[in-house]
Parts: structure tokens; C-alpha cells; sequence
């Protein structure tokens, strides 16, 4: 193999990462440039900067992407209500080919041999890094280096930094949390440590961002989303970008209590693992834009799109942004949403989003005329559904008759 003269790592600046970043510099003697993302994940991240540059990188890139996450990534995925396992709302796999794109950038743009990621070999995550790695760059080198070094342990970790002098701070520290977190714009993810116990309730102190449902306020609050070709585009009459919009939705379904979420899901490398998310603003976009859709697309449009459903979110869970397949779901699924058009008013109350009303001026199905159960002053013939019976239970009939004679 040709030697690595330059390596581009998503460093975050935590423990792993700064371990990653210095194991780098010994194993590989190549030059290490960093690359942190902002994705809403919250807290500063100059420290990451000034950390990076104190173990002696020279090229550190911190950029703010927190508008293209929300725009080309979160709003594609939620105009196809993208639900893994009928539960999980995509909130860490949604965010990896975001930063692998970015990545590849950055080695391009420093004429990089390789690119590196601190994901471990047992979770998703390296196959999501490295899936869009390789559909953006085909002949880039990977390194991944929880698969090849022998720092098995957080134990291990700490000794590694404590005899290389990289500073460690808050949860990287001893007696730090007892599990992991990944935090962005759309969710915060919770797993490992304590939570390896399925049977484990996790104390209130971990939740973040949504207060217990039971100390939520007492009293619900309406808000309306204003959606355009499927996207929500304001919120109570305020016209927002998406990555504003967002962070709205977050603080109100926050303070209800809104999206706390804990699965036991099927992991791309095989194995079950138990998660627990807080999702609020993505809870409540769910529930808002399939009640938009349901007096703005058609009934079959709807049900191609339920059955489309699952396949996406696997797409999206195992890794696969960039692959054909999910490109060609997302031309008609975009298709689609044209006419998903309109406002909708959602009740927030203790844990709760329930739609109180939904209206589309220019694209809405739903007709009175013919919905009324009074007078439909012949807008709707009741005997044309005698003949649609009946030969709807044709085959049925059939197969009584049969079954009478033997």
C-alpha cells in the first residue's frame, strides 16, 4: 500500500477522536488535517479548534452546515415520513452522509490520500461514513481505526491521553456519564453503558431537551405549520429557514415533553440495540405532514408512498444516501409532494401531538359536497355502491359456493 501523506478526520473533539487524531500522527507519521461539523449538536466548538491546533494540526476546518443538513437532508427524508422499524426518526443515520460528503470535499480540496472517521466496528455508523465515502470518492483510502488498533476500552483511551498529554474534558473524564450521546439539530441519541440493559429505565436526569411529560405544562398549546411542495416553510404565520424552523419546532415539543422515543433496534452489522432518542421537532414534523397529505394526495399516491416507506428508511438506516435506488425513491416521492400544499394545526399537551385541523386552499381532495353525511344534492349517487359490492365480492361468493359443495 502506498504510504498516507495526508489524512482528513471527522474530530469532534472529544475523547475518541483526539485519541484518533494523535494515534494517527504515530501510527501513519502523516500529516492530519481535522474536519468538525456543525450540526446543531449545541455547545461551542472552538474548543475543538483550539484542541486540534494544540496537538499540532495545522489545516483545521470547522464549518457550519447546520441550513444544508435541515434543507437537503432532513426535509427529503420527512417528505417521505421515513420511519425505521415504525419507530426511529433517522436522527444520527440522516446526519452521516452530510458529513462524509463534506469530508470528501476537504480532501479533495487539500489533496488528502485519505480520509478517517471514529466510529467503532461493531455499530452503524462506519458503515454510513464509509458507504458515502466510497460512492463520492471510489479510490479514497479509509482508516478506521477502531478496527485496527488495541485501545479496546474508554480504561485504555484514558491511559492513551493521560501518557500523550491530550486533554480531556467533562464526560471523556472518569465517572464521566454511563453512556454514549450523539447530539445534532434533530435529535440526541443515548446508548451503551447502562442502557445495554434492555430492562433498564433510564434515570430523568439523562433526557436533554424535552421535559417528563408529567411535570409538561397543564395547558396545550396550538401551533401551525405552514407547509409548501411538502416542506414546512413557516410556523405560526412566521416564515423561517429549515434550520430555524427546526430549532422552533425543538423548544415547543421540548417543553411539552414531545418525542422521547426508546427502541431495541436491528443494527446494519447484525446485532439488537437498545436506543433512546428525543426527537421533538421531528415528532411533531411527522404527524403534521401526513395529515397535510391526507387531503392533498391521492389515495393510491399515498398508499405507493406508505409501502415505498419502509424500503427508504432501511436505504437511509444501513447507509445508502448515495446509492440509485435511494435517488430514484426520492424522485417520487419529490413528485409527489407538488401539490402538498397547506396549513396544519397541531395541540401540544404532555407528550402528546395530536392535529386539531388541517386546510389547503388550492390543492385540497377533500371535498364537502360529497363527503356530508346530509343532503349531497345529487353530487353523490349511494346506488352506484351496490354494483361496486357486488362485484368486489365476486371472488368471495365464489369461494363460499365452493366451499358449501365440498
Amino acid at each position: 500500500m502506498n504510504k498516507i501523506r495526508k489524512v482528513v478526520l471527522a474530530y469532534s473533539g472529544g475523547l475518541d477522536t483526539s485519541v484518533i487524531l494523535k494515534w494517527l500522527q504515530d501510527t501513519y507519521r502523516c500529516e492530519v488535517v481535522t474536519f468538525t461539523a456543525d450540526i446543531g449538536q449545541g455547545g461551542e466548538l472552538e474548543p475543538a479548534r483550539a484542541k486540534a491546533r494544540r496537538l499540532g494540526v495545522k489545516e483545521i476546518f470547522v464549518d457550519d452546515l447546520r441550513e444544508a443538513f435541515v434543507k437537503d437532508y432532513v426535509f427529503p427524508m420527512f417528505r417521505a415520513n421515513a420511519q425505521y422499524e415504525g419507530e426511529y426518526l433517522l436522527g444520527t443515520s440522516i446526519a452521516r452522509p452530510l458529513i462524509a460528503r463534506r469530508q470528501i470535499e476537504i480532501a479533495r480540496k487539500v489533496r488528502a490520500d485519505a480520509v478517517a472517521h471514529g466510529a467503532t466496528g461493531k455499530g452503524n455508523d462506519q458503515v454510513r461514513f464509509e458507504l458515502g465515502y466510497y460512492a463520492l470518492a471510489p479510490d479514497i483510502r479509509v482508516i478506521a481505526p477502531w478496527r485496527e488498533w488495541n485501545l479496546t476500552s474508554r480504561e485504555k483511551l484514558l491511559e492513551y491521553a493521560q501518557a500523550h498529554s491530550i486533554p480531556v474534558e467533562g464526560r471523556g473524564k472518569r465517572g464521566g456519564a454511563p453512556y454514549s450521546m450523539d447530539a445534532n439539530l434533530l435529535h440526541i441519541s443515548y446508548e451503551g453503558g447502562v442502557l445495554e440493559d434492555p430492562g433498564y429505565e433510564p434515570e430523568e436526569s439523562m433526557w436533554r431537551i424535552t421535559v417528563p411529560p408529567e411535570r409538561a405544562p397543564k395547558r396545550p398549546e396550538y401551533v401551525d405549520l405552514t407547509y409548501r411542495r411538502g416542506d414546512i416553510v413557516a410556523v405560526n404565520g412566521h416564515r423561517l429557514s429549515p434550520a430555524k424552523m427546526l430549532a422552533t419546532l425543538n423548544r415547543l415539543g421540548g417543553r411539552h415533553g414531545v418525542g422521547r422515543l426508546d427502541v431495541v433496534e436491528n443494527r446494519s452489522v447484525g446485532m439488537k440495540s437498545r436506543g433512546c432518542y428525543e426527537t421533538p421537532g421531528g415528532t411533531i414534523m411527522l404527524k403534521a405532514h401526513r395529515a397535510i397529505e391526507s387531503i392533498t394526495l391521492d389515495r393510491e399516491v399515498l398508499a405507493l408512498k406508505d409501502d415505498l416507506m419502509a424500503r427508504y428508511a432501511r436505504l437511509i438506516y444501513n447507509g445508502y444516501w448515495f446509492s440509485p435506488e435511494r435517488r430514484a425513491l426520492q424522485a417520487l416521492i419529490d413528485h409527489t409532494q407538488q401539490h402538498v400544499n397547506g396549513t396544519v394545526c397541531v395541540k401540544l399537551y404532555k407528550g402528546t401531538v395530536m392535529v386539531t385541523g388541517r386546510a389547503s386552499r388550492t390543492d385540497s381532495l377533500f371535498d364537502p359536497s360529497i363527503a356530508t353525511f346530509e343532503d349531497d344534492r345529487g353530487a353523490y349517487d349511494q346506488g352506484d355502491a351496490e354494483g361496486f359490492i357486488r362485484l368486489n365480492a365476486l371472488r368471495l361468493r365464489i369461494a363460499a359456493k365452493l366451499k358449501r359443495r365440498s
